[in-house]
């Protein structure tokens, strides 16, 4: 989805005996944290805490266990600049909701790490001007939180942007030297060969600058795949690209590389079960993957009829769960039993329902959020658009909702 930092304030260096993992201690508006151990940075799920009806995060820990959390997301201001915010409109500088959730989920033995980027939005590579300064904006982040963990989110559309990948990789690498102990994850989209040609470019970059963060995880979804096997397939060709791309061997590429799933109903209306997660989660933990995380806990609760579960909701998963169900496989990852709870039977999903919108119109303006049918099938529009015609396509305009 940047940072340099002139003077780190108060950060020392701190081992941790049982996790035998480097911490980072950072002086922040909260005082000083102790670092969990690297492996709950590794399973923490994605938490957007200032949008889609953020949940409680220390239900979600008293109810499975759950130590760690991705926030999401950092980036450039809507209105230019370089320097870091929430979304895109919230100044981390002046900051007073996301401390608040930090402060409650460390107050009960747990951390967050902070993830950079996302779809959509102004990425900080973009509207910095060099490495060092993306990496002073994110490192802006890092003391003003007092973090040991990192995620840049590097997909569609800031990594067709060459300069701006290289900024993104370059603040990683000084984020990292600057912060020692700093726990880095680099995510991008999947697709059935691991990675596609861009997020190739990406791990190429990253070998140019000799950068090599704690793992490089996909997101193995919204590209065409059907349940687990698809997911753990294309987990397997990525491990082959990191293996060509960095000399590794495939254990190494293993202890490098993660799984960034979503959880119930994709945005191109894939579904993803409890069984499917159970799935992925034994894969990586038989192949000693570093990373196994999702998107997201927003979304990991069930469906009210009022909010349509057939569709592919922010707020809801659309498959049929206990609330937090997919919070537990994060916490298997991270060698903990989740507490015990009786299981819903995830039944095969029902398609959505058969009324279709409105007629498509070639002249018509349509924004992000607009519904449309075509072709005997209902349409959302991803962002502004005129005249382009409703298709299946990972990059276009329009999100297929499925028939009518």
């Amino acid at each position: 989805m940047r940072r340099l930092r002139a003077c780190l304030g108060a950060v020392a260096a701190v081992g941790l005996a049982a996790a035998g993992t480097t911490a980072l201690i950072a002086g922040s508006a909260s005082g000083a944290t102790s670092a969990l151990a690297n492996h709950w940075y590794a399973a923490a799920p994605y938490l957007m805490p200032l949008d889609n009806d953020p949940p409680d995060a220390a239900a979600i820990m008293d109810a499975t266990g759950l130590k760690a959390f991705q926030l999401a997301f950092v980036l450039a201001p809507n209105g230019g600049g370089c320097s870091p915010t929430w979304g895109g409109t919230a100044a981390v500088s002046s900051d007073t909701a996301v401390q608040s959730v930090v402060n409650t989920i460390r107050a009960k033995g747990g951390d967050v790490s902070v993830s950079i980027g996302g779809y959509g939005g102004t990425k900080l590579g973009q509207a910095c001007s060099d490495p060092a300064a993306t990496a002073a904006a994110y490192q802006q982040v890092i003391t003003k939180y007092g973090l040991h963990a990192v995620d840049f989110d590097l997909e569609e559309p800031e990594y067709e942007n060459t300069a701006a990948i290289k900024n993104e990789i370059g603040a990683a690498k000084i984020l990292q030297q600057n912060n020692p102990g700093l726990y880095v994850s680099v995510t991008t989209a999947g697709t059935a060969d691991g990675t596609g040609w861009f997020g190739k470019q990406m791990l190429l970059e990253a070998k140019s600058q000799g950068f090599t963060p704690n793992n490089f995880s996909i997101m193995p979804f919204d590209g065409g795949f059907n349940g687990a096997a698809s997911q753990t397939g294309a987990l397997t060709n990525f491990n082959q690209i990191l293996q060509s791309t960095f000399g590794w061997d495939q254990a190494t590429a293993y202890a490098h590389e993660g799984f960034s799933g979503m959880n119930g109903r994709s945005d191109t209306g894939e579904y993803f079960t409890q069984a499917d997660f159970q799935t992925v989660l034994d894969y990586a933990t038989g192949h000693h993957m570093d990373r196994f995380t999702f998107w997201s806990l927003n979304r990991d609760r069930q469906c009210t009829p009022a909010d349509n579960g057939g569709r592919t909701s922010g707020t809801c998963s659309s498959v049929a769960q206990n609330s937090w169900d997919f919070a537990k496989y994060s916490v298997k990852f991270a060698g903990v039993t989740p507490p015990t709870s009786t299981p819903t039977p995830t039944p095969t999903p029902t398609p959505p329902g058969t009324g279709c919108k409105p007629a498509w119109s070639s002249t018509a303006v349509y924004t992000a959020g607009n519904e449309v049918s075509y072709g005997n099938h209902n349409w959302k529009a991803k962002w502004w658009t005129q005249n382009e015609t409703p298709v299946a396509s990972d990059w276009g305009v329009w999100q297929d909702e499925g028939a009518c």
